[in-house]
């Protein structure tokens, strides 16, 4: 009798540790996520987002980046008589002799029609006989960019604003002394500061 009352008490306590394991994992089951489950959730809670690599530097149409002058076409249509639009965002060419300053002989400072950076000083303006404004050089290198320019059937080089990427001419090498070079510069690109406002003024660029 004695034998089957333990037997009896061993078979009730297994099973009753049986049930405790099984209860154990239940409730561990079902408080614990997955790494893909926590990461779906987070994705569907706007405040667990985080933003796309970059999405915070997006720019803004007609802001200044990094130095640089940044619109879209319709801002710069907006900004632009239609003929310094055509020139100076599509690469146009203003007619020979037309120009407003092709003949200037006035002492200042030529600046981007665009952004109003210092491009050219007239103490190296000469007249070249071509019909457009002609420069021996530009007033500092890292105000102009140069770019390889092959339409027309030709291969030229292209002049552009540094700070806003306008047209705004081309240079030859058929200048006088000292650079032997011709930036030929069409006119709806360029405003002109006389020297006693170009004293007094600084330029868009703050130089």
């Amino acid at each position: 009798m004695r034998r089957a009352v333990i037997s009896g008490l061993l078979v009730a306590t297994t099973e009753m540790l049986a049930g405790c394991q099984r209860e154990s994992r239940s409730r561990t089951d079902s408080t614990t996520e997955t790494p893909a489950a926590a990461s779906s959730a987070a994705s569907k809670t706007g405040d667990a987002e985080t933003p796309a690599p970059g999405a915070d530097a997006a720019v803004t149409k007609g802001e200044t980046v990094s130095g640089n002058v940044v619109k879209s076409d319709a801002e710069w249509k907006a900004l632009l008589t239609p003929e310094q639009f055509d020139v100076m965002r599509q690469k146009g060419t203003e007619r020979p002799f037309t120009g407003k300053y092709w003949n200037t002989k006035d002492k200042g400072m030529y600046t981007c029609a665009g952004c109003g950076a210092n491009l050219f000083a007239s103490d190296t303006k000469f007249d070249s006989g071509c019909g457009w404004p002609s420069f021996y050089e530009s007033l500092d290198k890292s105000k102009v960019e140069e770019h390889t320019d092959t339409s027309h059937g030709m291969r030229r080089i292209e002049v552009t604003c540094k700070r806003c990427g306008a047209h705004l001419g081309h240079v030859f090498d058929d200048g006088p002394k000292p650079t032997g070079l011709r930036y030929c510069i069409n006119s709806v690109s360029l405003d002109f500061k006389p020297k006693n406002d170009a004293a007094s003024k600084p330029a868009a660029d703050g130089k």
